[in-house]
């Protein structure tokens, strides 16, 4: 809950407005981080509604589509637009998430999910980061105030993106392979034959 409140009633939620960085850092918050803990909270009471590989590539579009220039441009202009961006990323990250930690999931398929995950997070980030120009019309008089340009706003936006965003994808895959190995372990030495 106190992730929620950041996310939305503290400074960094005003701040988002002038700054595309504050923006990325926002959504991550928000798909990695508030994501996972609502589907730790909130867990699959039965099967998924789709396989994780139609979750997995479900949440990448809805990151591609908020991050397409018109897309973005028409998000933040009212409060309906800016929900919509909101509820669908944090949506389908949770199902995302739901499907990743299940006790149920394949080990195998949800590395390869998170992988999959953090590259095209990591390619869309890799483009901000190298684009010659900046992209998001809004923010090129919103920086200023700032000390920074609207590239450099971007530039950052595509860094957080590529590289602090990848951690807790990288923690959830530990986890898992952590859980494996002590399946593995915990089977082997239940074994009575060994």
């Amino acid at each position: 809950m106190s992730l929620i409140f950041v996310a939305f009633f503290s400074p960094l939620c005003d701040l988002t407005t002038a700054l595309f960085s504050a923006r990325v850092a926002h959504h991550v918050i928000l798909i990695g981080i508030i994501a996972p803990l609502l589907a730790i909270s909130f867990p699959w009471r039965s099967g998924p509604l789709l396989p994780l590989s139609a979750l997995t590539l479900l949440n990448a579009l809805t990151v591609w589509l908020w991050h397409a220039p018109s897309a973005y441009e028409w998000a933040i202009v009212g409060a309906g637009p800016y929900w919509l961006m909101q509820l669908s990323l944090l949506a389908t990250s949770w199902l995302f998430w739901r499907e990743v930690l299940s006790p149920l999931a394949r080990t195998g398929g949800a590395l390869i999910a998170l992988i999959a995950f953090v590259a095209q997070m990591g390619l869309l980030g890799a483009l901000l980061v190298f684009a010659p120009f900046p992209v998001y019309a809004p923010h090129l008089a919103s920086t200023a105030p700032f000390g920074v340009s609207a590239l450099a706003d971007q530039q950052l936006a595509g860094l957080l993106m590529w590289v602090p965003a990848m951690v807790p994808y990288l923690l959830a895959g530990i986890w898992l392979v952590l859980r494996m190995t002590n399946v593995l372990s915990t089977h082997q030495s239940s074994d009575p034959a060994r």
